[in-house]
């Protein structure tokens, strides 16, 4: 078996889709105290984020800007609740390149721009028992 040109570092966060993310700062940091980071607007992707740091890992909330965009999409078919797990590599360019020559569909071929500044890639849930997952790098 050949050696992985990377190393999964842990979750990065979750993805929560949400019709509206008013009120989840006063559930999650207000009432349970987790620390809220802050909120994004990632115009590319349609989408509004509110995260939340509970120390081992992030929880992030998405709610769509536009009726096209994939968080509207995903809603309309699956409804609120978990978009995708998000895990943190060490290097993303060799990962992806790894995955493809396994078989593994991406929806993302190279790394793009997303939330925290993070560079992103998503794996197609077709390759991975149904879940949308997120690959991220920090910068």
């Amino acid at each position: 078996m050949s050696q992985k040109p990377f190393k999964i570092l842990g979750i990065e966060h979750v993805g929560i889709a949400k019709q509206n993310i008013e009120g989840i700062v006063e559930i999650f940091s207000d009432a349970l105290g987790i620390k809220f980071i802050g909120s994004e607007n990632v115009e590319d992707q349609g989408v509004i984020t509110k995260i939340f740091d509970t120390g081992s890992g992030k929880l992030e909330f998405l709610q769509a800007t536009h009726l096209n965009s994939s968080i509207s999409n995903f809603i309309d078919k699956k409804g609120e609740g978990l978009h995708h797990v998000a895990l943190l590599v060490d290097y993303l360019q060799p990962a992806l390149d790894y995955l493809k020559n396994k078989g593994i569909k991406l929806i993302d071929e190279a790394p793009r721009v997303g939330a925290e500044g993070f560079s992103i890639a998503f794996l197609h849930p077709k390759s991975t028992g149904g879940i949308l997952i997120e690959l991220c790098e920090k910068k």
